[in-house]
């Protein structure tokens, strides 16, 4: 054998090896030109004996034995420069079969280091994390992870028995991206990256920010997730979403965390994706919601945050079964004629060691300056929002689920935190723009940037704010001056409203505009009218609990308030378990109040919801002109001592809806409202009907218009308002969702 020559320079290198200070593994493993021949080097620290397969340019094949010189583990030998090689090493308990991950070249191409650079790369889940492929013939993982300023970064995993000294990876210094391709290894490996910052300090091992699919909590590792796709079967779906989500069509959500809403029949942990598109789908789609809305299943460390702080944006929570389980589950719910949107946060994220914190021993997801990177509310970090790589980052975890998973849309949570520097900050705890303002520039810009993307590639999928303040032009186009969104959470309308209904009945009368105000800017943006999980949480009570009066008026004020909002301009959203009139307030750890379900009143609510989604989606005149005036129409809005509202809803070329509601427990007889047309008017809705819970007084299910002139119009109904009711008629038929006998 010849005599191989360890050098100072390559003592040194080796010295930093297995020392954990390589900063370039390529420069001392793999392939090197010595000579007129070729040196591989090989580092496998406790391995009793390496040999070499050499396969000649002929394709004839030999084997050599590796020596080792240096007693830590590295060993080498020479091989012809036009051969190849592949590895046999003998363990304590046997031989394994590989090739040498320091042997294939560049990994990643310039284009997407320049995109990436950028923040203008679409589809960084091809590129980043852990990618099953082939290269060379040779299966096995590329990794690639972003951390600039790190002096070391190792990829650490069972494959290695968690050892950085076996596979640190290659720097790309013109995009700071770490890459390696580790041979032999496939989807289902724990894995997670070792950093060592510039100083030399080993931070704790971080998961992989783009990991697609993670351990199940408390645990933290990343999981090489499968790089096949899902067989689709929602052809059809996908063919009509475009019509489906036109601001002209109904828009009905039904919002549900999926740990709590069902526990499985066995009492173990929670249901997953498999046992929930069983239940949940059939459940939902008999209730007439146009989609589902879940909190978020980007995974999450902590159970009490609810998903609100994520640290997998590319990653399904594994709480409910794998990433193919996820697809399978959304392409169910397509399958059924339902439409999927998630709660997406990039609002802000935990400070757990293992996540995006300090990531590579700088600030790099985060602001260093807590008066910019800390939420004083949720103690968790801000995104950099203003730095190319981050704004990426998270363009690209929206791109993931909308093109990966189907999904049809994405609620962004607490944009009013992204929008101001002072958000929930007092004097001295924030500063202010390059402008002297206190509007967040580098969030509006990530903003613009994630919404003309998504409009963009995506124009059929829905952008939704959780926005709380008067900013304006949440849902104007971005070439207008707005965010770009296409819908925003109406936050007023739903203080304004609850606030009505929460007060006892003898005092309503003095604040009728918590009803009315809303349709001052009802038109200012594209709204959705939510009841979500944050009004039944932290002590608020249930909604039902929020109503006065007795068991009875309870449950009548809540449907009178549901058939009022459904017949409101804006589309519907209903958290999970309002739908039964639960009693108590939502809590994570349980599961809704299913026994309502055989309680008359609870059923009645049950039945009072679906009834409301069956006319929403059947009468025109209440969903297609939601965003402009011509679709509304008061006719009472200022009788105080009756407490009594009534408006049209209308559409082109459609029959009218009327809508009245009696805020009182008092009924009110021969009450005249006028109408535009004479004739029958039936009467549609009745929250009062008996199937329903209520008292069953009403009109019979019909009414006669009289040539009595009332409220502007020349004809007029004289109606029998029920106690704390709503009522829906129509001059045209249909099917009566409830009406007195």
């Amino acid at each position: 054998m010849q005599a191989i020559t360890v050098s100072q320079p390559l003592q040194s290198m080796i010295d930093d090896l297995v020392t954990t200070h390589c900063q370039d593994p390529f420069a001392l493993l793999g392939r090197h030109r010595v000579g007129r021949t070729d040196q591989v080097r090989v580092f496998y620290p406790d391995a009793l004996e390496v040999r070499l397969t050499v396969e000649s340019a002929k394709g004839e094949r030999s084997e050599k034995t590796m020596r080792r010189i240096d007693e830590r583990g590295i060993y080498v030998t020479t091989i012809p420069k036009t051969s190849r090689y592949s590895l046999r090493i003998r363990w304590a308990d046997g031989w394994q079969e590989t090739h040498d991950p320091y042997s294939f070249g560049l990994l990643l191409g310039e284009l997407d280091l320049y995109l990436f650079s950028e923040g203008r790369h679409h589809h960084l889940d091809q590129m980043m994390g852990a990618i099953p492929m082939t290269i060379d013939g040779v299966q096995g993982v590329r990794f690639a992870v972003w951390a600039p300023n790190a002096k070391r970064v190792s990829v650490i995993g069972d494959f290695n028995i968690w050892d950085s000294r076996r596979h640190p990876m290659r720097l790309r210094h013109e995009a700071g991206i770490w890459e390696l391709f580790i041979p032999g290894l496939r989807a289902g490996e724990r894995y997670k990256y070792e950093v060592m910052s510039q100083d030399g300090t080993v931070l704790p091992a971080k998961a992989d920010p783009y990991a697609r699919a993670s351990e199940h909590p408390p645990a933290t590792a990343s999981i090489v997730a499968s790089s096949g796709s899902h067989s689709w079967q929602d052809k059809v779906w996908m063919q009509e979403r475009a019509r489906h989500q036109t601001p002209e069509n109904p828009l009905s959500i039904y919002e549900l965390h999926a740990p709590s809403w069902r526990h499985p029949q066995s009492g173990r942990g929670v249901m997953d994706w498999d046992e929930l598109a069983a239940t949940l789908i059939p459940y939902v789609t008999e209730l007439g919601f146009t989609h589902i809305e879940l909190l978020p299943v980007t995974e999450y460390p902590f159970s009490g945050s609810w998903g609100y702080q994520p640290l997998g944006l590319y990653a399904p929570t594994s709480r409910h079964g794998n990433p193919e389980q996820f697809a399978r589950f959304v392409d169910q719910c397509h399958q059924a004629g339902l439409g999927v949107i998630m709660d997406w946060v990039p609002a802000h994220f935990p400070a757990d060691q293992h996540g995006l914190a300090s990531f590579d021993g700088t600030h790099l997801y985060e602001h260093a300056d807590p008066r910019e990177g800390y939420h004083q509310d949720w103690h968790t970090l801000i995104y950099n929002f203003g730095r190319n790589e981050v704004r990426g980052f998270l363009t690209g975890s929206a791109l993931y689920w909308l093109e990966h998973f189907h999904i049809d849309g994405l609620r962004v949570d607490a944009v009013a935190s992204m929008l101001y520097r002072d958000y929930s900050r007092e004097e001295g705890e924030w500063y202010p723009n390059i402008h002297g303002g206190r509007e967040n520039l580098e969030a509006i810009g990530f903003l613009h940037h994630l919404s003309e993307t998504i409009r963009h590639l995506h124009p059929e999928t829905l952008l939704i704010a959780e926005e709380s303040t008067a900013w304006p032009g949440v849902t104007k186009p971005v070439s207008e001056g707005g965010l770009g969104f296409d819908y925003k959470w109406n936050m007023g309308w739903m203080h304004d409203t609850l606030r009505y209904m929460e007060r006892d009945p003898l005092w309503r009368g003095h604040h009728g505009s918590d009803i009315t105000f809303g349709m001052i800017y009802a038109y200012s943006e594209r709204f959705i009218l939510p009841l979500s999980h944050d009004e039944v949480v932290h002590g608020k009570g249930s909604l039902l609990a929020k109503m006065p009066g007795d068991d009875w008026q309870k449950h009548a004020n809540l449907r009178a308030y549901y058939a009022l909002m459904w017949a409101y301009p804006g589309r519907k959203l209903l958290f999970m378990g309002c739908e039964l009139a639960q009693p108590q307030e939502w809590s994570y750890e349980g599961e809704i109040a299913w026994f309502r379900l055989d309680d008359a009143f609870g059923r009645g609510m049950h039945d009072t919801v679906r009834a409301l989604n069956g006319l929403y989606r059947r009468e025109p005149a209440l969903h297609q002109r939601d965003d402009t005036p011509s679709g509304f129409r008061w006719l009472i809005a200022d009788d105080r001592e009756n407490c009594v509202f009534a408006w049209l809803r209308q559409a082109p070329d459609r029959a009218p809806v009327l809508v009245v509601c009696n805020m009182t427990p008092v009924p009110r007889h021969d009450y005249r409202i006028g109408v535009p047309s004479d004739g029958s008017w039936h009467e549609i809705l009745n929250t009062d009907a008996a199937i329903f819970g209520g008292s069953n007084m009403g009109n019979g299910g019909l009414c006669h218009a009289q040539h009595v002139p009332s409220h502007g119009e020349a004809h007029s109904l004289v109606l029998t308002l029920p106690p704390l009711s709503t009522l829906y008629f129509s001059p045209h038929p249909a099917s009566p969702q409830g009406s007195s006998s």
